[in-house]
């Protein structure tokens, strides 16, 4: 069995890895700042979710930071592997945030990378979080002039409110249709937490190729369940909606609702991490942690209304945030092939579980109040 480093493993996907790879019979080591806007009340003062692992033995704990050598060589003692999970989340966030998301994403995994470097052969593998959020608009297919990964949509045009793309052909102009987007989809970079999680990735490849360590970059699509904080407006939509109808509020939702994206259960996600950690072969690259399936944002705000049993429609803002993207459904065939994931949570089970989980968590309504702070740096529109 491995001893296994998993930074950011008190929160919402860290939590669940930790589960993964402690019923398994490893020894785990976490490293986590608990920060504030993620951590609340109690949480912000004990790794909660891994309490019970901790209190046992068979998790150690550390609080601290990825940006500092201390921590990071503290956390590392005994320890064969890493799973870097410790990242700043939140696109909107990350706009009007750059250094801090720059900082805490690239500045951290670089000084976890140069202890890493001092005794490069002692590591089996090297596993880090990516994102979804680096492709920018999926994949895309035109009746004429087939596949295309069209560049984000003007302004002029969102705010005409017409959502969807169209096929940016001289003379064309349809509207285009989203496909499954592979790994070697163009990259396009709408955010600086998209930027931040390109940067992590592209550091965590060059690094493993170097020194010949086999490192997996998982880019994440958009992850739900339980754990996830409700009070934390920068957090997964599912957990935001929840947050807004707990407290009786309907959900705010950009454009007409009908974007859609790839909703996938966190325990899909702990499972493509620990398949990512304990691969027996030289697998490396990076690969989409995804379903292959659609599901409009209109649709999980009205499905959780529903299974909440409350009548309380979703509000149409008729706004736009700057960087958003219309569609983005992955392809999950290589994670398939190289690391043998599926998942396999569906999305009603899955929010079965997330509904059973927040019945008893407390909700902190912050989504006005980060919706007025997008308004003063102009990034709704």
């Amino acid at each position: 069995m491995g001893r296994i480093l998993i930074t950011g493993g008190a929160g919402f996907i860290g939590s669940h890895a930790v589960d993964r790879f402690v019923r398994d019979g490893h020894e785990v080591m976490v490293l986590d700042n608990l920060d504030p806007q993620v951590h609340r009340g109690r949480a912000a003062d004990s790794p909660v979710h891994i309490g019970e692992h901790v209190r046992t033995g068979r998790v150690r704990f550390l609080r601290g930071d990825v940006r500092s050598r201390a921590d990071v060589e503290q956390s590392l003692d005994g320890v064969d592997t890493v799973v870097h999970l410790a990242a700043a989340v939140g696109v909107g966030q990350s706009m009007y945030e750059p250094f801090y998301y720059m900082d805490v994403n690239g500045s951290g995994q670089a000084m976890l990378m140069e202890v890493m470097a001092r005794e490069p052969k002692r590591w089996r593998r090297f596993v880090v979080a990516s994102s979804m959020s680096i492709y920018g608009e999926g994949l895309y297919r035109c009746p004429v002039h087939g596949d295309l990964a069209p560049a984000p949509r003007p302004d002029t045009q969102l705010a005409d409110g017409a959502w969807e793309l169209r096929c940016p052909e001289p003379g064309c102009g349809r509207t285009v249709m989203p496909l499954a987007t592979p790994e070697v989809k163009p990259l396009q970079f709408t955010s600086i937490y998209a930027i931040s999680k390109k940067v992590q990735e592209e550091l965590a490849l060059c690094f493993g190729r170097a020194y010949d360590i086999p490192t997996v970059a998982l880019r994440f699509f958009n992850v739900y369940g339980s754990r996830q904080s409700l009070s934390n407006p920068y957090t997964g939509v599912a957990a935001i909606f929840m947050s807004r109808l707990k407290n009786g509020r309907p959900p705010l939702i950009f454009e007409d609702g009908g974007q859609s994206r790839d909703f996938i259960h966190v325990s899909d996600v702990a499972e493509a991490i620990y398949r990512a950690a304990t691969a027996e072969d030289a697998a490396t690259g990076a690969y989409n942690v995804c379903t292959g399936r659609p599901t409009t944002v209109r649709e999980v705000a009205e499905v959780l209304a529903l299974r909440l049993e409350l009548d309380i429609a979703p509000r149409i803002v008729g706004k736009f945030r700057s960087g958003d993207i219309r569609h983005c459904i992955g392809d999950p065939t290589a994670a398939a092939e190289a690391l043998g994931f599926r998942a396999r949570v569906g999305l009603a089970e899955g929010f079965d579980e997330l509904l059973a989980w927040a019945a008893d968590e407390e909700a902190e309504d912050g989504v006005a109040a980060s919706f007025a702070a997008l308004e003063r740096q102009g990034l709704v529109r």
